[in-house]
């Protein structure tokens, strides 16, 4: 079975030198572009098609010398969504603790438009997180992507660790699952663990725990823990959907690889 190419950056862009040369009606053979895309070699790649392993806007696609527009084209190999032709560009950041999620900011803060100043895109942050919490966000010069993902309609679970006061307990993880009723609605808890907890002076107790939430209400996860008796002190995002923060040091990033873009464009429905 072909291994989907995790290693690699996610849009084939049209100016970034790996561009995939098209014909004159803006097509290509597409086992020309699955080979160009890291899919596999092109003879893997063209069993891979005979083998009814690759389907193109929804239809197994078997024979050879099929031309597609790597633009618009929904191309799919062993169910793996491989992202279309952009000149987009697909980011994963490691927000540090004190950025501001905006691109900029009238009282002179530091903001992720300062952290990515060096990058020559016009970026859109996809979401937010909270100035005191650190971690995962995505940012993109995709302007529907950006606005799909934001959207209720189409969230997608985000993991957070939290450090908090207090020893957190079995039947608070319960609590948690069971889901909680705030003052602006219920909350539903998809996955709560403890991951540590640790006793001393009582100043000094506290607990870290992993939670995954589908929605993004205002401060959400703060407002749920300190509901149940345990405020939080640190607080990160380490996963969003199939994104994972990784080795990630705070201010880093990267691109999304193309299987994460591929899923993230399938629950956008783009």
């Amino acid at each position: 079975m072909t291994r989907p190419p995790h290693d690699r950056p996610a849009p084939l862009g049209e100016d970034d030198g790996r561009e995939i040369p098209l014909d004159d009606e803006g097509q290509v053979r597409l086992q020309k572009l699955l080979a160009q895309s890291g899919v596999a070699s092109r003879r893997k790649c063209e069993e891979l098609m005979l083998d009814g392993l690759v389907e193109v806007d929804g239809e197994v696609v078997t024979r050879l010398g099929t031309k597609v527009d790597p633009r618009t084209a929904v191309v799919r190999v062993e169910g793996h969504r491989l992202p279309p032709m952009s000149p987009h560009v697909y980011l994963v950041l490691n927000k540090p603790r004190g950025v501001v999620s905006t691109m900029s900011d009238p009282e002179g803060r530091r903001t992720l438009g300062d952290v990515v100043a060096d990058r020559p895109e016009r970026l859109f942050h996809v979401g937010r997180l909270d100035t005191d919490t650190s971690g995962l966000i995505l940012l993109t010069n995709d302007g529907d992507f950006a606005h799909r993902m934001a959207h209720p309609s189409y969230e997608v679970d985000k993991t957070y660790v939290a450090e908090v006061e207090g020893q957190v307990h079995r039947g608070t993880i319960k609590k948690l699952l069971a889901g909680v009723e705030l003052e602006d609605g219920p909350v539903t808890v998809s996955r709560a663990r403890l991951v540590e907890g640790s006793h001393g002076r009582t100043d000094r107790e506290r607990s870290i725990v992993e939670l995954v939430i589908h929605e993004g209400r205002n401060r959400i996860v703060r407002r749920l823990l300190d509901h149940v008796g345990h405020p939080v002190r640190r607080l990160t995002r380490t996963e969003l959907g199939p994104v994972r923060l990784g080795g990630l040091a705070p201010g880093e990033m990267r691109e999304l690889t193309r299987t994460e873009l591929g899923s993230l464009l399938d629950r956008a429905q783009l």
